[in-house]
Protein backbone atom coordinates (compact mmCIF):
# COMPACT_ATOMS: atom_id res chain seq x y z
CA UNK A 1 0.00 0.00 0.00
CA UNK A 2 1.19 3.51 -0.88
CA UNK A 3 0.11 4.86 2.53
CA UNK A 4 2.32 2.33 4.35
CA UNK A 5 5.33 3.27 2.20
CA UNK A 6 4.76 6.97 2.94
CA UNK A 7 4.61 6.18 6.67
CA UNK A 8 7.92 4.34 6.36
CA UNK A 9 9.43 7.33 4.54
CA UNK A 10 8.14 9.69 7.24
CA UNK A 11 9.68 7.57 10.00
CA UNK A 12 12.99 7.46 8.14
CA UNK A 13 12.75 11.24 7.81
CA UNK A 14 12.46 11.51 11.60
CA UNK A 15 15.54 9.29 12.05
CA UNK A 16 17.49 11.35 9.51
CA UNK A 17 16.44 14.68 11.03
CA UNK A 18 17.51 13.66 14.54
CA UNK A 19 20.69 11.73 13.80
CA UNK A 20 22.14 13.96 11.07
CA UNK A 21 22.97 16.72 13.52
CA UNK A 22 23.53 14.91 16.78
CA UNK A 23 26.98 13.22 16.72
CA UNK A 24 25.55 9.69 16.64
CA UNK A 25 25.76 8.81 12.91
CA UNK A 26 22.77 9.26 10.61
CA UNK A 27 24.06 6.76 8.04
CA UNK A 28 24.65 4.20 10.76
CA UNK A 29 21.15 4.62 12.11
CA UNK A 30 19.66 4.43 8.62
CA UNK A 31 21.44 1.15 7.90
CA UNK A 32 20.18 -0.27 11.20
CA UNK A 33 16.61 1.02 10.85
CA UNK A 34 16.43 -0.51 7.38
CA UNK A 35 16.67 -3.92 9.07
CA UNK A 36 13.22 -3.31 10.53
CA UNK A 37 11.63 -0.83 8.12
CA UNK A 38 12.28 -1.87 4.56
CA UNK A 39 10.93 0.32 1.78
CA UNK A 40 9.15 -1.60 -0.96
CA UNK A 41 11.37 -0.19 -3.69
CA UNK A 42 14.31 -1.13 -5.87
CA UNK A 43 17.80 -1.42 -4.39
CA UNK A 44 18.94 1.50 -6.58
CA UNK A 45 16.12 3.74 -5.32
CA UNK A 46 16.77 2.91 -1.67
CA UNK A 47 20.49 3.59 -2.03
CA UNK A 48 19.64 6.97 -3.53
CA UNK A 49 16.86 7.70 -0.99
CA UNK A 50 19.10 7.27 2.06
CA UNK A 51 21.43 9.97 0.73
CA UNK A 52 19.05 12.40 -0.97
CA UNK A 53 16.75 12.52 2.08
CA UNK A 54 19.61 14.58 3.56
CA UNK A 55 18.61 17.48 1.30
CA UNK A 56 15.65 18.08 3.60
CA UNK A 57 17.97 18.09 6.60
CA UNK A 58 20.47 20.48 5.03
CA UNK A 59 17.76 22.97 4.10
CA UNK A 60 17.13 23.32 7.85
CA UNK A 61 20.72 24.58 8.28
CA UNK A 62 20.24 27.02 5.40
CA UNK A 63 17.05 28.34 7.02
CA UNK A 64 18.41 28.68 10.58
CA UNK A 65 21.75 30.24 9.59
CA UNK A 66 20.58 32.10 6.48
CA UNK A 67 21.42 35.56 7.82
CA UNK A 68 24.79 34.50 9.24
CA UNK A 69 25.79 32.80 5.99
CA UNK A 70 24.37 35.41 3.60
CA UNK A 71 27.19 37.71 2.43
CA UNK A 72 24.78 39.89 0.44
CA UNK A 73 22.43 40.85 3.30
CA UNK A 74 21.64 44.60 3.16
CA UNK A 75 21.50 44.53 6.96
CA UNK A 76 25.24 43.77 7.17
CA UNK A 77 28.06 46.30 7.13
CA UNK A 78 30.89 45.98 4.60
CA UNK A 79 33.10 44.37 7.25
CA UNK A 80 30.37 41.92 8.24
CA UNK A 81 29.98 40.91 4.59
CA UNK A 82 33.74 40.31 4.39
CA UNK A 83 33.59 38.21 7.58
CA UNK A 84 30.75 36.16 6.07
CA UNK A 85 32.74 35.52 2.90
CA UNK A 86 35.66 34.48 5.12
CA UNK A 87 33.42 31.82 6.70
CA UNK A 88 32.55 30.49 3.24
CA UNK A 89 36.22 30.38 2.18
CA UNK A 90 37.02 28.36 5.30
CA UNK A 91 34.09 26.05 4.57
CA UNK A 92 35.44 25.42 1.06
CA UNK A 93 38.90 24.63 2.47
CA UNK A 94 37.38 22.25 5.02
CA UNK A 95 35.16 20.51 2.48
CA UNK A 96 37.85 19.67 -0.09
CA UNK A 97 39.35 16.51 1.53
CA UNK A 98 36.02 14.68 2.04
CA UNK A 99 34.61 15.91 -1.28
CA UNK A 100 37.54 14.56 -3.30
CA UNK A 101 37.89 11.24 -1.48
CA UNK A 102 34.13 10.74 -1.25
CA UNK A 103 33.77 11.18 -5.01
CA UNK A 104 36.64 8.78 -5.74
CA UNK A 105 35.65 6.03 -3.31
CA UNK A 106 31.83 6.32 -3.18
CA UNK A 107 31.16 2.97 -4.88
CA UNK A 108 33.88 1.12 -2.95
CA UNK A 109 32.57 2.41 0.37
CA UNK A 110 29.02 1.30 -0.52
CA UNK A 111 30.20 -2.18 -1.49
CA UNK A 112 32.57 -2.88 1.41
CA UNK A 113 31.69 -0.81 4.48
CA UNK A 114 27.90 -0.41 4.53
CA UNK A 115 27.16 -3.22 6.99
CA UNK A 116 26.20 -3.57 10.64
CA UNK A 117 29.66 -4.68 11.81
CA UNK A 118 31.27 -1.48 10.54
CA UNK A 119 28.48 0.62 12.01
CA UNK A 120 28.63 -1.07 15.43
CA UNK A 121 32.41 -0.84 15.70
CA UNK A 122 32.50 2.84 14.69
CA UNK A 123 29.67 3.68 17.08
CA UNK A 124 31.66 2.19 19.96
CA UNK A 125 35.09 3.54 18.94
CA UNK A 126 33.92 7.12 18.52
CA UNK A 127 31.76 6.88 21.62
CA UNK A 128 34.89 6.05 23.61
CA UNK A 129 36.80 8.88 21.89
CA UNK A 130 34.14 11.42 22.82
CA UNK A 131 34.42 10.47 26.49
CA UNK A 132 38.24 10.33 26.50
CA UNK A 133 38.68 13.66 24.67
CA UNK A 134 36.09 15.47 26.79
CA UNK A 135 37.80 14.21 29.96
CA UNK A 136 41.19 15.23 28.58
CA UNK A 137 39.97 18.75 27.73
CA UNK A 138 38.08 19.33 30.99
CA UNK A 139 39.02 22.70 32.40
CA UNK A 140 41.16 23.67 29.39
CA UNK A 141 40.58 26.94 27.55
CA UNK A 142 39.84 26.75 23.84
CA UNK A 143 42.16 28.62 21.48
CA UNK A 144 39.49 29.07 18.78
CA UNK A 145 36.38 30.76 20.16
CA UNK A 146 35.04 32.48 17.04
CA UNK A 147 35.23 32.11 13.28
CA UNK A 148 37.72 34.99 13.21
CA UNK A 149 40.06 32.80 15.30
CA UNK A 150 39.61 29.87 12.90
CA UNK A 151 42.62 29.83 10.56
CA UNK A 152 42.64 28.20 7.14
CA UNK A 153 45.12 25.64 8.43
CA UNK A 154 42.75 24.69 11.26
CA UNK A 155 39.82 24.59 8.82
CA UNK A 156 41.73 22.18 6.59
CA UNK A 157 42.71 19.97 9.55
CA UNK A 158 39.05 19.76 10.62
CA UNK A 159 38.23 18.87 7.02
CA UNK A 160 40.69 15.98 7.24
CA UNK A 161 38.81 14.68 10.28
CA UNK A 162 35.61 14.90 8.23
CA UNK A 163 37.12 12.34 5.83
CA UNK A 164 36.75 9.77 8.62
CA UNK A 165 32.97 10.20 8.40
CA UNK A 166 32.95 8.47 5.02
CA UNK A 167 32.99 5.27 7.09
CA UNK A 168 29.37 4.51 8.14
CA UNK A 169 28.76 4.65 11.87
CA UNK A 170 31.36 7.38 12.38
CA UNK A 171 29.04 10.42 12.08
CA UNK A 172 30.00 13.39 9.94
CA UNK A 173 29.19 15.85 12.71
CA UNK A 174 30.86 13.57 15.26
CA UNK A 175 34.12 13.33 13.33
CA UNK A 176 34.35 17.05 12.63
CA UNK A 177 33.35 18.11 16.16
CA UNK A 178 35.78 15.66 17.75
CA UNK A 179 38.59 16.75 15.46
CA UNK A 180 37.87 20.42 16.05
CA UNK A 181 37.77 20.05 19.84
CA UNK A 182 40.96 17.98 19.74
CA UNK A 183 42.89 20.80 18.06
CA UNK A 184 41.58 23.51 20.37
CA UNK A 185 38.27 24.71 18.94
CA UNK A 186 35.41 25.53 21.31
CA UNK A 187 32.36 23.25 21.24
CA UNK A 188 30.18 26.07 19.91
CA UNK A 189 32.44 26.95 16.96
CA UNK A 190 33.12 23.25 16.29
CA UNK A 191 29.39 22.52 16.14
CA UNK A 192 28.49 25.49 13.93
CA UNK A 193 31.42 24.81 11.59
CA UNK A 194 30.29 21.20 11.34
CA UNK A 195 26.84 22.43 10.29
CA UNK A 196 28.32 24.73 7.65
CA UNK A 197 30.63 22.03 6.26
CA UNK A 198 27.59 19.86 5.73
CA UNK A 199 26.02 22.24 3.19
CA UNK A 200 28.30 21.64 0.17
CA UNK A 201 29.07 18.04 1.20
CA UNK A 202 25.44 16.97 1.45
CA UNK A 203 24.29 18.91 -1.60
CA UNK A 204 27.14 17.36 -3.58
CA UNK A 205 26.49 13.81 -2.32
CA UNK A 206 22.76 14.14 -3.01
CA UNK A 207 23.17 15.37 -6.58
CA UNK A 208 25.78 12.68 -7.23
CA UNK A 209 23.31 9.98 -6.13
CA UNK A 210 20.50 11.58 -8.17
CA UNK A 211 22.76 11.67 -11.23
CA UNK A 212 23.68 8.01 -10.80
CA UNK A 213 20.03 7.07 -10.29
CA UNK A 214 19.13 8.91 -13.47
CA UNK A 215 16.21 11.13 -12.33
CA UNK A 216 13.95 8.36 -13.58
CA UNK A 217 11.25 8.29 -10.89
CA UNK A 218 7.82 6.75 -10.71
CA UNK A 219 5.03 8.77 -9.07
CA UNK A 220 5.19 6.62 -5.95
CA UNK A 221 8.96 7.08 -5.68
CA UNK A 222 8.59 10.87 -5.90
CA UNK A 223 6.03 10.76 -3.09
CA UNK A 224 8.27 8.62 -0.91
CA UNK A 225 11.30 10.85 -1.49
CA UNK A 226 9.44 14.12 -0.88
CA UNK A 227 7.82 12.77 2.28
CA UNK A 228 11.17 11.73 3.71
CA UNK A 229 12.78 15.07 2.82
CA UNK A 230 9.97 17.23 4.26
CA UNK A 231 9.87 15.31 7.54
CA UNK A 232 13.69 15.39 7.75
CA UNK A 233 13.58 19.17 7.28
CA UNK A 234 11.05 19.78 10.07
CA UNK A 235 12.75 17.44 12.54
CA UNK A 236 16.19 18.86 11.66
CA UNK A 237 15.10 22.37 12.64
CA UNK A 238 14.17 21.04 16.09
CA UNK A 239 17.34 18.92 16.43
CA UNK A 240 19.70 21.73 15.44
CA UNK A 241 18.14 24.19 17.87
CA UNK A 242 18.28 21.56 20.61
CA UNK A 243 21.98 20.87 20.05
CA UNK A 244 22.90 24.56 19.98
CA UNK A 245 21.14 25.02 23.31
CA UNK A 246 22.53 21.79 24.77
CA UNK A 247 26.21 22.56 24.17
CA UNK A 248 25.99 25.89 26.01
CA UNK A 249 25.91 24.04 29.32
CA UNK A 250 26.95 20.45 28.52
CA UNK A 251 29.75 18.43 26.95
CA UNK A 252 29.42 15.55 24.47
CA UNK A 253 29.99 12.65 26.84
CA UNK A 254 26.30 11.72 26.94
CA UNK A 255 26.44 11.12 23.18
CA UNK A 256 29.56 9.02 23.71
CA UNK A 257 27.76 6.73 26.15
CA UNK A 258 24.76 6.51 23.83
CA UNK A 259 27.01 5.41 20.97
CA UNK A 260 28.73 2.74 23.07
CA UNK A 261 25.45 1.28 24.35
CA UNK A 262 23.87 1.30 20.87
CA UNK A 263 26.95 -0.30 19.31
CA UNK A 264 26.88 -3.14 21.87
CA UNK A 265 23.14 -3.66 21.32
CA UNK A 266 23.65 -3.79 17.56
CA UNK A 267 26.34 -6.45 17.83
CA UNK A 268 24.21 -8.44 20.25
CA UNK A 269 21.12 -8.23 18.05
CA UNK A 270 22.86 -9.38 14.86
CA UNK A 271 24.75 -12.19 16.60
CA UNK A 272 21.49 -13.49 18.04
CA UNK A 273 19.15 -13.07 15.08
CA UNK A 274 21.38 -13.18 11.99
Amino acid sequence: MIFIELLKAAFLGVVEGVTEWLPISSTGHMILVEEFINLDASVAFKEMFFVVIQLGAILAVVLIFFHKLNPFSPKKTTQEKKDTMSIWYKVIVGVLPAAVLGFLFDDWLNDHLYNYWTVAIMLIVYGILFIVIENRNKGKESSVNSFKDLTYKTAFLIGMFQVLSLIPGTSRSGATILGAILIGTSRFVATEYSFFLSIPIMFGASFLKLFKFGFNFTGIEIGILLTGMIVAFVVSVIAIKFLIGYIKNNDFKAFGWYRIILGILVIGYFLLFN
